[in-house]
């Protein structure tokens, strides 16, 4: 990747001082640029990104001091160095008020001098990385939201108000697709600690012997193929929110020791034997019904009501269809990027006769294809249902299309959509997964379930 070269403006009127620092500095990877008057400055922050300016207190036509207003307005990220040959605390206190970064009295030291550029370049750098992220946590904060006003989704949003300003773990339940993910970061972008780090882990998605090193690290030779020490994701989200996704489908073995660190906030890497503490806050989702496997010792009891101090369940999107309307224009807007497009007039009611099986993902998918195939302002998503409409209606007892029957379970409504998307991508796993929008591994432990594979 092409790194972004660093600009330095030397400005003083000792044209044998300006040369000599800029030699100095050239034999580094930055662009040296001279200037030895107040407006000669100006002109050359006018014109380009200046990182870093050396600036001398007394200029033919201007002082110092007064030019740092002017340069940090072409330049507000500027770290400017001020020089003066006339040391004093006022001049300092001067400076500092003007908006420098550093101060040097004259003489000084080229190396002195190369030591002040690279903090300055430095903390240039990491007010860079913290603006990054500080977008991301607001960008983040603005696009996981849950669309819709229904009863149903509106006691959701409040549930993830309450729950963003405590700091008790979370469980989140609720089908495939149904925004559960969204929620874990709308909880985590919309409290204390939005500006901490969010780890997301799905825990169906690794073999089960490399879960626990992924969550808790190992120590070096803790296992064939640890070469080195490796910090798990209890480590790397500390002070922020660490979300287990398909909590589920976690190891018995290793529910033991998730419910350890919940109650006494440490753990060890695997391998390891100093106990280091867990600062983290826990999020946990999963689309089975953990009471059912709890009662079939599937899932521990004890872990089950750990995790689920603050319960969140998103409804289905059937049950919420009035919501629709206003989530499909969210999602098309989104999508679009900035192109002038609608749905065409009647495919809100195509669309809410659907079934939606797949839920809010299953509706991003289809929406998503229709902005990138579909040409014109108008789109009709309707028709990437054509397969699903067949397939829903010729379903036993089904009345009309996606009209799910009172007497189908769920287990039956999801192997109907599995056989259903394997059909329509010519049985090939990796397609039916990402159009379902479920991991690889995910649909081959249902096709199992199912006795399918």
């Amino acid at each position: 990747m092409h790194k972004l070269k660093k600009n330095i403006l030397i400005v003083d009127d000792d044209r044998n001082f300006s040369l000599s620092v800029r030699d100095y500095l050239k034999a580094g990877e930055a662009e040296v640029h001279v200037a030895h008057t107040g407006a000669d400055c100006l002109a050359v922050c006018a014109g380009r990104r200046i990182d870093v300016v050396l600036l001398d207190q007394q200029l033919p036509d201007a002082e110092g001091a007064d030019l740092c207003t002017a340069i940090l307005n072409s330049n507000s990220q500027t770290k400017i160095l001020f020089a003066t040959a006339f040391p004093s605390f006022d001049n300092a206190v001067k400076a500092v008020r003007s908006g420098a970064f550093d101060y040097l009295s004259k003489p000084f030291e080229l190396e002195e001098l190369d030591l002040a550029i690279k903090q300055a370049l430095r903390t240039l750098d990491l007010e860079k990385v913290e603006q990054f992220q500080n977008y991301q946590s607001e960008r983040e904060r603005e696009e996981n939201v849950l669309i819709g006003e229904s009863g149903r989704i509106s006691e959701v949003q409040r549930l993830i108000d309450l729950a963003a300003d405590a700091d008790a773990p979370v469980l989140v339940t609720g089908e495939t697709g149904t925004g559960k993910n969204v929620a874990a970061r709308a909880i985590h972008f919309r409290g204390p600690l939005k500006q901490a780090p969010f780890i997301s882990i799905n825990c169906a998605a690794l073999p089960e012997h490399l879960i626990e090193a992924e969550l808790f690290g190992h120590e070096k030779g803790a296992f064939t193929g640890a070469a080195a020490l490796k910090k798990g994701m209890f480590e790397v989200a500390e002070g922020g929110t660490l979300f287990l996704d398909e909590i589920g489908e976690m190891p018995a073995a290793l529910q033991a020791k998730l419910l350890g660190v919940l109650d006494d906030g440490t753990f060890r890497r695997v391998g390891g034997t100093t106990v280091l503490n867990a600062e983290v806050r826990i999020i946990a989702a999963t689309n089975i019904d953990l009471e059912k496997a709890v009662r079939t010792r599937k899932f521990r009891e004890d872990l089950y009501y750990r995790l689920g101090v603050i319960k969140l369940h998103l409804p289905p999107l059937r049950e919420r269809k009035e919501d629709l309307a206003g989530l499909s224009v969210f999602l098309v807007n989104r999508a679009a990027k900035g192109r002038h497009v609608r749905l065409a007039d009647g495919e809100i009611e195509i669309l809410t006769q659907y079934d939606w099986p797949g839920n809010v993902r299953e509706l991003k998918n289809v929406l998503e294809r229709a902005v990138i195939l579909q040409r014109g302002e108008e789109l009709r998503p309707s028709e990437f249902l054509e397969h699903a409409k067949k397939t829903v209606s010729t379903l036993p007892g089904r009345k009309s299309m996606g009209q799910a029957a009172p007497s189908m379970s769920m287990d039956e409504v999801e192997k109907s959509h599995i056989l259903s998307a394997l059909s329509a991508h010519e049985n090939n796993y990796s397609r039916a997964a990402r159009a379902i929008g479920i991991s690889l591994s995910t649909l081959k432990r249902r096709l199992k379930k199912y006795q399918l594979l």
